[in-house]
């Protein structure tokens, strides 16, 4: 049975403490994710931790370090991604910006080393051995299948996109500054040890990434080592660093991130313009005119902010009493961007017709159900 790791201190002004965490004891099998659906990838992607732990507990809340004892895990974690990936990636065709960043933070400043053009290998392993810089790889679900496979099933899973970076780290170095992101992130250690330290955020619930002074942000509430098999996990506007120690050798982790610009406030920002096109075709005072040289004064005049309030409320009326919330951007981007259903091979067997032609009686049946999303439109001949 898996049992709760005590922290280590009192909250007094010793020092930090780790966030929550578990510690997982190997199994003697083999241990891998469940990929039979995507709330199966999700509850074994955060093992032993419950799904509803989790959400009431951590989720847009606090952070979370699960800390496994598990060698087949962390050899599976292992296989994710590796710095000797990068030789046959590159010699694909990477390129600066696009696919990989190289960089290192100096007097807590982002640093980027970047060449122009095509990444070749040995200069990238050059500045990494010599300049102990960070090698950042954008996206790395593009060739590397078992990623794509893990982060279609989480984008089926929270119904929202989900990237990736890679990044690896020398001994004696650290890549990025003392920042936040605007994403739910959780990251896997891959290779060797990084050392994580976590701060109260400054913006909780950011909607923008920042970077944050050290004088700003005060000591770490959590600090601690991800070693192989680890995860961690934090919500957006969590201030964070990373550093590889010195004499330890290179640690590789992967930051799988979502719900970027999926809050409530971007889902009213989406949703409104629809409301007010459709009660401006029932409501006559939503098609009158604004005053004369309203959009010429500085500040909005008493009576157009009373007007406005009331047709908010009217608004906020008419949307109690319909069952139809059209989404005007949200639900494009987010199938138009997502990622398609995972396939072992190059997929042919998915993009080629086979078998007979269906007729008016014949049962169809969707083989990825999860990538079908239905949408309610205007009536074209009621606009």
């Amino acid at each position: 049975m898996p049992k709760k790791a005590k922290p280590a201190g009192s909250g007094k002004e010793e020092g930090p403490v780790p966030c929550k965490q578990m510690k997982v004891e190997a199994a003697g099998g083999p241990s891998a994710l469940n990929f039979d659906s995507p709330s199966s990838l999700f509850e074994s992607l955060i093992s032993p931790i419950k799904t509803e732990t989790f959400f009431k507990e951590f989720w847009e809340q606090k952070p979370l370090l699960i800390q496994r004892d598990d060698p087949a895990l962390a050899t599976y974690y292992g296989s994710l991604f590796k710095l000797t990936d990068l030789k046959s990636l590159c010699s694909r065709g990477m390129y600066y910006g696009r696919d990989v960043n190289v960089c290192r933070c100096v007097n807590g400043k982002k640093k980027v080393l970047n060449k122009d053009g095509k990444a070749h290998f040995l200069q990238l392993r050059k500045d990494f051995d010599q300049k102990r810089a960070t090698i950042q790889l954008h996206q790395p679900q593009r060739f590397k299948d078992e990623l794509w496979r893990i982060q279609e099933k989480l984008e089926c899973y929270f119904g929202s996109l989900v990237g990736s970076n890679v990044y690896i780290t020398p001994a004696g170095s650290q890549g990025l500054p003392p920042h936040y992101d605007d994403v739910e992130v959780f990251i896997l250690q891959l290779e060797g040890e990084k050392h994580w330290r976590l701060y109260h955020p400054t913006v909780p619930l950011a909607r923008e990434y920042s970077v944050e002074a050290e004088e700003r942000i005060g000591r770490p509430v959590h600090e601690f080592m991800l070693k192989p098999g680890d995860l961690l996990y934090f919500p957006r506007g969590t201030i964070h660093q990373a550093d590889t120690p010195a004499g330890l050798a290179h640690s590789t982790h992967v930051t799988i991130s979502t719900y970027q610009n999926n809050s409530w406030g971007d889902f009213l920002l989406d949703t409104i313009s629809g409301l007010v096109f459709d009660a401006a075709k029932e409501d006559v005072e939503l098609r009158a005119g604004i005053p004369r040289q309203l959009l010429l004064q500085v500040e909005s005049t008493t009576v157009a902010t009373r007007r406005l309030s009331g047709f908010l409320r009217t608004l906020a009326d008419r949307l109690e009493g319909t069952k139809e919330v059209l989404s005007s951007d949200m639900k494009k981007d987010f199938i138009m961007h997502r990622l398609p259903p995972y396939s072992a091979g190059d997929g042919a067997e998915l993009s080629t017709p086979g078998g007979k032609l269906p007729r008016l009686d014949s049962v169809v049946r969707l083989q990825f159900k999860d990538h079908i999303v239905l949408t309610v439109l205007p009536d074209q001949d009621q606009s």
